[in-house]
């Protein structure tokens, strides 16, 4: 989950810096107006005919829901073995193991593929570039992302089974060239969204750089292998053209973030004034009543499944009120025999 994934902390020439959970590295405030850069790779699968396998991330993804992008762009995580954290000499060798063991992975849980190696992956470059989620959470967007992205090619021959995930991913296409083109062509798709990262890979490597359409020298020799080079990009994308719906700009936080409800941020909280809310006669006896009556008792037992587990009771019970206040004093007050399932459930409904 994002708490407990422990991405990798950077500096801006890719040097490890340290390690923070998921969910804190996409957050854009005040503090943070351009998040925290972290290390992530993307993903580039081809097919023996040459076609690229794109997916559209789920709608219920925080960050850039519902874009189209290439085939798998996640994160290399601190923590995990084989090592996901690559040195200084991975990445001068242009080996980037660590990258490539995280890649593995995400394309198992996202698409289902399994069944490639390591030694399949082609490094090319690296591109740094940060982007707030502004068409989704508007210009005062609290999500985005921040990171030096390791590109990534593979092509496999024969059929291939891809099984998505629908956590994360809504769809999947492969296209060639000129599909893809069509596809990102704002005049005749001015619905689709595309993510930043992809827009400014295709548009600047994949295509500018002739990459796809050498494919097998791509993959097959150097020629565009980068080893020393980060290219470097932020909004607004200057000289990309992004002026249709789908162009991500920076976010305009202001001194005072918005007010949030719940562990994602998503909604803004209803203000009222404190004279409008003593004139509610009625609310205000209720709740005088309940405070000088016995208040909710909660009925979660931390001895109900032993001793042994009762630390674990307590830490979820102490979660239950940090996620939301309001559902735990609902769930607080179920019979005994069903709070803690409840309980369980809706902590794991919204991890």
């Amino acid at each position: 989950s994002g708490r407990q994934d422990e991405c990798i902390l950077l500096d801006d020439n890719d040097n490890v810096i340290g390690n923070a959970n998921k969910y804190d590295t996409h957050v854009f405030d005040t503090a943070r107006p351009k998040g925290t850069c972290h290390r992530a790779f993307s993903v580039f699968l081809f097919d023996s005919q040459g076609r690229l396998l794109l997916q559209q991330r789920a709608a219920s993804k925080i960050t850039f829901p519902s874009v189209w992008t290439n085939t798998c762009c996640s994160h290399p995580l601190h923590g995990y073995e084989p090592t996901e954290v690559d040195t200084p000499a991975d990445v001068a060798s242009g080996l980037t193991p660590g990258v490539k063991q995280a890649a593995l992975r995400k394309l198992k849980h996202e698409l289902g593929i399994e069944g490639l190696n390591v030694g399949q992956f082609k490094f090319l470059t690296r591109l740094h570039y940060w982007a707030a989620d502004t068409v989704t959470h508007g210009p005062s967007a609290e999500w985005g992302e921040h990171e030096i992205d390791y590109i990534l090619f593979a092509q496999v021959k024969g059929a291939l089974p891809v099984k998505p995930n629908p956590e994360e991913v809504g769809a999947v296409k492969w296209v060639s060239i000129k599909e893809l083109t069509d596809l990102m062509d704002p005049a005749k798709n001015p619905t689709l969204l595309w993510s930043p990262w992809f827009r400014i890979i295709t548009d600047r490597l994949l295509v500018g750089k002739g990459w796809w359409k050498d494919l097998s020298g791509a993959l097959k020799s150097d020629k565009y292998v980068e080893k020393q080079t980060i290219y470097s990009f932020g909004p607004p994308f200057p000289g990309l053209g992004y002026e249709h719906r789908g162009c991500y700009r920076a976010s305009q936080v202001t001194a005072k973030p918005a007010a949030k409800q719940g562990a994602y941020g998503k909604l803004k909280t209803h203000e009222e004034g404190k004279l409008s809310q003593l004139c509610r006669i009625d609310e205000v006896f209720t709740a005088l009543l309940f405070k000088v009556s016995s208040p909710l008792k909660g009925r979660v037992d931390p001895q109900r499944f032993g001793p042994g587990l009762a630390a674990d009771v307590q830490y979820c019970d102490k979660m239950l009120g940090k996620v939301s206040r309001s559902f735990a004093a609902v769930i607080r007050q179920l019979p005994q025999e069903l709070v803690l399932d409840i309980l369980v459930f809706y902590l794991v409904l919204r991890a």
